[in-house]
C-alpha cells in the first residue's frame, strides 16, 4: 500500500535501521520510544490490524510473537520482563494502520495501562 508508512519501510523507500527481517516479519526501533527498549515488529505484507486477520494468518501471527520474544532476549529483557502490545483501532491508540506489535522494556509498567 503506497501511502502506508510501514509498507514504505518494508519496500525500503523510507529508511530505518532494521534489527530483524525475514520473509514475513520486519522489526525496527520505534522513532518515538515510550521505554528504553521500544521495538516495532510488523508483517511484511500489509495487514491493517488484528481485526483484519483470518484463520489463515495463524502462522504469521505466531511468527510475529516469536520474533518479539527473540528481540526481547537479544535486548536482555527476558530477565527483567517486557510487554508486547498490539493497538487495534483509533480509540485503542493505533496511529499507523498496518498491524504492528510494540516490544517494550527496560522500565516498570503500570497496570492497567492507559
Amino acid at each position: 500500500m503506497a501511502d502506508c508508512l510501514f509498507c514504505q519501510i518494508v519496500a525500503g523507500t523510507t529508511p530505518t535501521k532494521k534489527i530483524y527481517e525475514d520473509e514475513q516479519v520486519l522489526a525496527f526501533d520505534d522513532i518515538n520510544p515510550q521505554a528504553p527498549v521500544h521495538v516495532l515488529v510488523i508483517p511484511t505484507r500489509h495487514v491493517v490490524s488484528l481485526d483484519d486477520t483470518q484463520d489463515s494468518d495463524a502462522a504469521l501471527l505466531g511468527q510475529l510473537m516469536v520474533v518479539c520474544a527473540k528481540i526481547a532476549r537479544e535486548r536482555g529483557l527476558d530477565v527483567s520482563g517486557y510487554r508486547v502490545v498490539a493497538n487495534t483501532g483509533r480509540e485503542a491508540g493505533q496511529t499507523v494502520f498496518h498491524l504492528h506489535l510494540h516490544v517494550l522494556g527496560g522500565r516498570s509498567f503500570a497496570w492497567p495501562p492507559g
